[in-house]
């Protein structure tokens, strides 16, 4: 058992080489280091840690002061982590063609994310980066240039691959370029200790910007003046801003790198999916990218080779992108198959019971309970009360009143949640109480139920009922209560659980 650490930062690096059977070609080792097992899920948090502490130490980092950075979203991931744990606000630009996941990543570890328009593609986020540097006074990282980020994979990238092949030869290294952080501090190293490694930098096909050999225009502290020439977008995000990075450049430049291997994006989408199928390893698709690249590299080599590639990131990352536009949150034929292989709990078939608060009293029945005086009156009061007009009767745990709170939270609308199942109301089950006097009152068991100036509005789609006929406005507007406008053909059922949409 390992003693206890001191904060979360002391897990990043030490990630596994990780040996593929059932894909790499006979004859040939491929290795991956999954650089997922850091702590934020990528590779980034080593430059992360690497940058803010150097920065500290240089005294241009002071207490307190914002970081911002312009990020496709791990670099800010890892930033955000770091920032959390030392007490930094973090404000990450970011292009609005990168993944919806990665943003709210960095929202839910408390970063602000300032988008900048797609077309303007990484220099756009860029340039805002330094322009609200220079304006605020914040420390900009300057990951695709800061030495730090190098360094950190000279003193822990590096060494780890060394020690994870000090028993055997590694033949070859893969990686791709992002900051190039990666690329400069690793082959450095790997090129002064194991000179018979070949180190490869891959890029995508369709936008070959080192294997273009055109220089990259900079500005006189080493950042890009503008878009390359030779790029265009492609489908390998975190990979090949439309410019080289400085960083790379001099990766280059060093001679530290044999050769550059361009690759087919949908090739890298393909096995970014039989890694997780065939070897069970959930990468993103910078990951697949370079495996693609190490297979190809298989084809060639002398038998008994040894192949590494770097898998930078986790395929959460990705869940918006097309990496997973075959994957549907509905079953798919085969699964129906299953599902109608035996007769019960099936969607498609009556259930053969009801839930306990579903159970109908019918006559002959004992009588009902008395109703308890306490919820009655706590029922009244809410629903009456003008400081509050719109009431939501909830359960925490229920898809449909989680839809409900999606619509209000859309249209910026104050409302007053009371969630019955919540301990707040478990005492002496006055949440059972209260849905008993709604049940007597209503009509029905089912929850949620929305009051709005103490008029019952009904469930989740009689809500949405109102909301597109324009009742709803009309019901707030006595309230003084003015709805957001959405856009136009919005649909509240769209917030509705996906499971309704079944066969």
């Amino acid at each position: 058992m390992s003693r206890p650490l001191e904060n979360i930062l002391f897990t990043i690096g030490n990630t596994p080489v990780i040996k593929i059977n059932k894909l790499a070609p006979e004859g040939v080792n491929i290795f991956v280091k999954a650089e997922s097992f850091n702590p934020m899920g990528s590779v980034k948090d080593r430059m992360a840690i690497s940058t803010i502490e150097a920065a500290e130490a240089s005294g241009e980092l002071k207490p307190g002061q914002t970081v911002i950075e312009a990020t496709s979203g791990n670099t800010g991931i890892g930033l955000a982590m770091v920032c959390a744990v030392k007490g930094y606000p973090l404000v990450v630009t970011m292009a609005e063609s990168f993944s919806i996941e990665r943003r709210k990543i960095l929202r839910f570890l408390g970063a602000r994310v300032v988008l900048t328009p797609a077309e303007l593609k990484g220099t756009g986020m860029l340039a805002k980066a330094v322009e609200l540097a220079k304006t605020h006074g914040w420390f900009l990282v300057r990951q695709f240039e800061n030495e730090a980020n190098a360094d950190a994979h000279s003193r822990t990238t590096a060494e780890e691959i060394l020690s994870s092949f000090e028993e055997e030869s590694l033949d070859f290294f893969v990686t791709g370029f992002g900051t190039g952080g990666t690329l400069k501090g690793t082959s450095r190293v790997l090129k002064k200790k194991s000179p018979g490694t070949t180190i490869m930098v891959c890029e995508p096909d369709n936008a070959q910007l080192l294997g273009s050999g055109i220089p990259q225009e900079r500005e006189t502290d080493g950042s890009p003046s503008g878009s390359h020439p030779s790029f265009r977008p492609h489908l390998v995000q975190g990979w090949s801003p439309d410019f080289i990075p400085r960083l790379t450049e001099d990766a280059i430049a060093a001679g530290t790198v044999d050769q550059i291997v361009p690759v087919d994006g949908k090739k890298a989408l393909q096995f970014t999916r039989d890694l997780a199928q065939k070897e069970g390893i959930f990468c993103g698709v910078s990951g697949g990218a370079t495996f693609t690249a190490a297979m190809e590299i298989a084809k060639t080599a002398p038998t008994g080779s040894n192949i590494l590639c770097m898998l930078p990131d986790t395929g959460e990352r990705y869940l918006s992108t097309p990496l997973f536009d075959n994957i549907v949150p509905e079953m798919n034929e085969e699964e129906w198959q299953i599902s109608r292989s035996t007769p019960n709990y099936r969607f498609d078939a009556a259930t053969t019971g009801k839930p306990a608060d579903k159970i109908e009293v019918k006559d002959g029945d004992a009588t009902p309970p008395a109703l308890d005086q306490a919820a009655l009156d706590f029922v009244k009061t809410e629903t009456s009360n003008r400081d509050n007009p719109v009431v939501l009767f909830a359960l925490e745990w229920c898809e449909f009143c989680w839809s409900v709170r999606k619509l209000f939270a859309k249209l910026e609308i104050p409302y007053r949640a009371i969630d019955l199942d919540s301990v707040e109301y478990q005492e002496n089950n006055l949440g059972g109480k209260i849905r008993a006097v709604l049940l007597d009152e209503l009509g029905t068991p089912t929850i949620p139920q929305i009051f709005i100036n103490g008029n019952h509005i009904g469930g989740a789609t009689d809500l949405f009922a109102a909301y597109k006929s324009g009742a709803l406005r009309t019901m707030l507007a006595t309230s003084n209560i003015f709805m957001k406008d959405m856009p136009k053909g919005f649909e509240p059922a769209s917030l509705l659980p996906g499971w309704l949409h079944k066969r």
